[in-house]
């Protein structure tokens, strides 16, 4: 991992946000990337707060040192309600018998939390049309003060119009919020790719996740963004595939000409997506090798006849740059079918993580 380059990422972000706040998103392990190197450098960067899925990831990142502001994106589950206080964790609230649960814990001292509605994303958060009455049951909790109000968008990468519509019922939301007599201080919407298309989401906090590691989250984005992670391996063993053989389970590779096979010590157990088999690409010796065969748990096989002289030791890239050729998490995701946030996330914690400044 390229510690630099998460830097970089950040001062592009920094940048775009035009002095908002920056609450980075290090949930599921920094994307995959490990949170606490991640969160100690953008600590050391001037990060404003982190956001996290789960209060054990909150946890972890107090454990390490981190003291900005966390706060926990998905709310509280399990009963450590004053676990999560006594940490200075931030929960997000959207439903009431949390509320109720902290307040049962407060011992007189208010409780800061960010309120969540849902605009359209249709998973948590309180429906705006239901605000009125959250509001008003929220009467019986006076330790919880609404310290932030927040939503999240679905289409911030793609459609406009819903990203105004949303917005629309964010601005109404914020309104019975003020009316019953709260003032949040914070107001955020805006993930990466909404950072870089919708300036006016962006309010008084951003919330940029993927693009912290080096991808905009949205294709109709050009921003100087480097990707942080460098995957690789070695080639474990060469061996030469005559017309008819093939390569791995199920035959799904059938060679029809002399064919130089390369295995290399990875496969699905370690993150690589098992539905880039006979689709994906690996860089040895600057070139791109296509994978043959399906990705096993451990072990992969890759044409490397246009590779010429590779051999056992040569390195095995599967995402970073290599020769002057290059392979990101997009080209992955694309022989996958599907997203470079799976292929992030999905490396597995078995993969040794190096950190490096450079």
């Amino acid at each position: 991992m390229l510690l630099d380059v998460i830097g970089h990422n950040f001062r592009v972000v920094r940048e775009a946000a035009r002095g908002r706040k920056v609450l980075a998103v290090v949930k599921a392990d920094a994307y995959g990337h490990g949170v606490v190197p991640v969160a100690r450098r953008l600590q050391s960067e001037g990060v404003d707060g982190f956001g996290v899925a789960l209060a054990e990831e909150g946890l972890e990142l107090r454990e390490a040192g981190i003291d900005r502001a966390i706060l926990v994106l998905n709310g509280i589950n399990g009963g450590a309600h004053r676990e999560i206080i006594a940490a200075g964790l931030t929960p997000v609230l959207y439903d009431i018998a949390e509320a109720r649960a902290f307040q049962a814990v407060a011992e007189d001292r208010p409780i800061d939390v960010h309120l969540k509605v849902d605009t359209g994303m249709g998973r948590l958060g309180v429906p705006v049309d239901d605000l009125p009455e959250f509001l008003r049951d929220l009467r019986a909790c006076p330790a919880i003060r609404i310290a932030g109000l927040m939503t999240h968008l679905s289409t911030a990468d793609a459609d406009p119009a819903y990203v105004a519509a949303q917005l629309g019922e964010f601005k109404l939301a914020e309104g019975f919020v003020r009316r019953f007599g709260h003032a949040p201080s914070v107001r955020h919407a805006a993930n990466s790719a909404a950072l870089f298309r919708h300036p006016e989401t962006h309010f008084d906090w951003v919330r940029p996740g993927i693009s912290i590691y080096g991808y905009a989250g949205s294709d109709s984005v050009d921003a100087p963004l480097r990707p942080a992670m460098r995957w690789r391996t070695e080639v474990l063993r060469i061996r030469t595939l005559r017309p008819g053989q093939s390569a791995g389970y199920g035959r799904s590779f059938v060679a029809v000409r002399d064919t130089q096979l390369a295995t290399i010590p990875l496969g699905y157990g370690d993150g690589l997506l098992r539905s880039a088999s006979n689709r994906g690409h690996v860089l040895i010796r600057g070139v791109r090798c296509p994978i043959v065969g399906n990705i096993a748990m451990d072990l992969t096989t890759v044409d490397v006849s246009d590779a010429a002289g590779a051999t056992v030791g040569d390195e095995a890239l599967l995402l970073g740059e290599q020769g002057g050729a290059v392979l990101d998490a997009g080209d992955l995701a694309a022989a996958a079918g599907t997203i470079p946030y799976e292929v992030l996330t999905n490396v597995s914690r078995r993969v040794p993580r190096v950190y490096l400044n450079r």
